[in-house]
């Protein structure tokens, strides 16, 4: 069995409940493996990244194992507005910052057997992404509220948000900082580092609990409280407005 989002933002959660942890989130036009089913609720495993929780049946569609193979194009549309809407049938639906419209032509896009009509920026992403573009798109995601598990624009954690960039130029990234960190060409000193590359950080016990995207000058722009710059050196994040370190870089990837 296969679904596919046809809601602006679904949570995917670790257990079968409404009040469970929400682990992340699912956007508009993102497709899903469902491996279990318990009441309302079933078990997947994203398709763009291999995540796995549980959403409700009641926040997607269910769609055909051949047009679940047809979405594994690399080459899919996102929506390139921080909020647009895509219309069936007179109904307004929400699109956020990086949504996907399955199967666009220019003008509709479809969801199992629902079309849409889309009028909206958008990024075909069989363009070669460039640091230039993957730094303006990380800027458009600048004051956005921390949430844990989040992946949009009204709310997002540092792995979302550096995922959903990378994202938004084709560029595939597992969801979790530490997943993240296990792959990538790895640079050896912040010195090297280009704007673009991802600075990862740990905790005391020497595990990757946060990422960050590095800009020009010796800053980084992350989730933390809001999506934030920072300055940045070999020890770590320096909070300027609270006058102290607050990550201790661990290691430095590059993806682009």
């Amino acid at each position: 069995m296969y679904g596919i989002i046809n809601l602006s933002v679904v949570p995917v959660r670790s257990e079968p409940s409404d009040r469970s942890e929400m682990l992340t989130q699912l956007l508009f036009g993102e497709h899903f493996l469902i491996t279990a089913s318990e009441g309302s609720w079933k078990k997947i495993k994203v398709a763009f990244d291999g995540y796995e929780g549980w959403i409700d049946e009641k926040q997607f569609i269910s769609i055909t194992e051949n047009e679940f193979q047809l979405l594994r194009n690399p080459y899919s549309t996102l929506s390139l507005d921080l909020v647009q809407v895509a219309v069936h049938q007179e109904q307004f639906n929400t699109l956020l910052l990086g949504s996907t419209l399955p199967f666009y032509d220019g003008k509709t896009c479809r969801v199992g057997t629902m079309e849409f009509s889309f009028s909206g920026h958008s990024r075909n992403l069989e363009a070669k992404p460039t640091k230039s573009t993957l730094i303006e798109n990380a800027y458009m995601y600048l004051n956005a509220p921390y949430l844990w598990g989040g992946r949009s624009p009204f709310g997002i954690d540092c792995s979302g948000f550096t995922q959903m960039v990378y994202k938004l130029n084709g560029i595939p990234i597992p969801r979790d900082a530490s997943q993240q960190a296990q792959v990538g060409t790895l640079v050896n000193f912040l010195d090297e580092a280009t704007p673009g590359d991802l600075a990862f950080f740990e905790n005391a016990e020497g595990n990757i609990v946060h990422v960050g995207i590095i800009l020009a000058n010796s800053m980084i722009i992350h989730a933390s409280g809001k999506v934030r710059i920072d300055k940045l050196d070999h020890y770590g994040i320096y909070h300027s407005e609270l006058k102290k370190y607050t990550h201790t870089l661990r290691v430095i990837k590059k993806f682009v």
